[in-house]
C-alpha cells in the first residue's frame, strides 16, 4: 500500500492504536513485520499512520497480540476500511490541516460534547458570527481565507442536519453569550439561532451562569468526541496556534471528568434557553 505524505488525525490514530496494542502484548516491530510478511520500516510507517493497512492485517495482529476485545478490534478494522472521501477533502490545500481533521472527527463521532467560554460553539454558529470570529485573528487573515473558513465551518454543521444526526451537548459559559462578535445585531441573531437549535431533540445546550464561579479547564475550548468504543474517544483542544488532539488514557479520563462537571453545574436546557433569550432581549 502506498505511503501518505501527510496522514490525517484519523489515520494517525489508527496507527497509534496498533502500536499501543503491540506494546501491550510485549511484541516488537520485528515480530509484527514477521507476522505480516513486511519489513520493519513498513510496520513503523503503519504505526505512524504514514502507511495504510487493511482490516485483514489488523485481525492478524490482534489475534497474535492476544487482544480479546472484539468490539475494539472491529472498530479498528472499520477505521482501516474507511475509504470514503469526506466533504472536507474539497478544502485540502486551501485550509489548515487541523480544520479538516476537526470536521472528520465530528463526522465519525458517535456523540459530541463541547464546552466554550468565549465563543458560541462552532457547530451552532451563524455565518455572520463565524465571520466576525475569524476577522478577529492576529495576524489578520486574508478576506478570501476568512470566507473559506466560514464556508467550511457552516458545512461542518451537516453532522447535525444529516439523516442520522450526531447527538450533541454544548456547554456554554454565560460570558460567551455576552461577547458581541459582529456587534449587537449579529449577537442577537446568533443567540436567537442558538435558542432555536437547542429545541432540536439531538441538540442539548446548557449554560454555565457566572454565579457558578470557577470552573475546570478555564480558558480552553474543548471538544470531546465519542468513538465507536471508549478506547477510540478523542479530545480536541483549541489554542492560538491551532487545534490539538489527544487520546491518552489519562487525558480522556480528565476530560470525561470535565464534561461530567459541566453537566452537573450548568442550567437545565429550558433554564438555559430562558437565560439566552433574556440576554438576547437586552441587546
Amino acid at each position: 500500500m502506498p505511503t501518505r505524505p501527510a496522514p490525517t488525525e484519523r489515520q494517525k490514530r489508527l496507527g497509534a492504536e496498533l502500536r499501543k496494542m503491540r506494546l501491550a502484548s510485549g511484541r516488537t516491530t520485528e515480530c509484527a513485520a514477521g507476522l505480516l510478511g513486511l519489513d520493519r520500516t513498513k510496520v513503523s510507517n503503519m504505526e505512524s499512520g504514514v502507511r495504510a493497512t487493511s482490516p485483514e492485517r489488523i485481525r492478524i495482529l490482534a489475534s497474535n497480540y492476544d487482544c480479546a476485545d472484539e468490539a475494539y478490534v472491529n472498530a479498528l478494522m472499520a477505521l482501516a476500511n474507511s475509504r470514503t472521501r469526506g466533504w472536507w477533502e474539497r478544502f485540502r490545500g486551501a485550509l489548515p490541516q487541523g480544520l479538516l481533521d476537526v470536521a472528520e472527527l465530528e463526522w465519525f463521532a458517535t456523540r459530541l460534547r463541547s464546552y466554550q467560554t468565549v465563543h458560541i460553539p462552532g457547530l451552532l454558529q451563524l455565518g455572520s458570527y463565524a465571520r466576525a470570529v475569524f476577522d478577529s485573528a492576529l495576524p489578520p487573515l486574508p478576506k478570501s481565507e476568512v470566507e473559506l473558513r466560514v464556508v467550511q465551518r457552516l458545512q461542518r454543521q451537516q453532522v447535525l442536519d444529516r439523516d442520522n444526526p450526531v447527538d450533541y451537548v454544548a456547554y456554554v459559559h454565560e460570558w460567551a453569550l455576552r461577547m458581541q462578535f459582529g456587534g449587537r445585531r449579529s449577537t442577537r441573531e446568533q443567540l436567537t439561532h442558538l435558542c432555536e437549535a437547542s429545541e432540536r431533540k439531538h441538540v442539548d445546550v446548557r449554560v454555565l451562569p457566572v454565579e457558578a464561579g470557577a470552573f475546570p479547564g478555564a480558558g480552553h475550548a474543548v471538544l470531546y468526541a465519542d468513538g465507536a468504543v471508549p478506547q477510540l474517544d478523542t479530545v480536541q483542544l483549541d489554542s492560538a496556534h491551532g487545534g490539538e488532539f489527544t487520546h491518552a488514557d489519562s487525558q480522556l479520563a480528565k476530560y470525561r471528568a470535565h464534561m461530567d462537571w459541566w453537566h452537573t453545574h450548568t442550567l437545565s436546557p429550558q433554564d438555559s434557553r430562558d437565560l439566552i433569550h433574556a440576554i438576547a432581549q437586552q441587546l
